[in-house]
This record gives structure tokens, sequence and C-alpha cells, in this order.
């Protein structure tokens, strides 16, 4: 009765099972590190894509130059 109390889900399970599943596990975890990567990088570009698109105006109020510095 105590060894039946202990088994584990692996003991259930036939091997073969259980490596599909550990494949089936890293494959989830690449699809979501890509998806993670595919994310930065559209963020990156749209960043990029919006500092290509900055009028003058909002050039110069993000510059910390001070004019009266070069009187």
């Amino acid at each position: 009765m105590q060894n039946n109390d202990k088994m584990t889900l692996m003991d259930h399970l036939n091997a073969d099972l259980f490596a599909q599943l550990k494949a089936k596990k890293k494959e989830l975890e690449a699809e979501q590190q890509r998806k993670k990567e595919e994310e930065e990088a559209r963020k990156r570009e749209e960043k990029r894509r919006r500092e290509e698109q900055k009028t003058f105006e909002e050039l110069f109020n993000e510059s910390n130059l001070d004019w009266r510095k070069f009187k």
C-alpha cells in the first residue's frame, strides 16, 4: 500500500509519452522565445520609425543645448 502512495505521474506514463511531452514542452518554450524576440524587434523598428518622423520642433525640444551658452 505504501509503495502505491509514492508512485509519481512518470511512473504511470510510458517512456514514449513522457518523451513526447518533454519535446512538446521544448517546442512551446522555443515558440514563446521566438515570439518574444519578434515583439522586441517590432518595438525597435517602431521606435526607429518614430525617430525618423520627428519634426524639427520635437528634436529641438529634446535637445539639451542652451543658446545662452553660445552668445
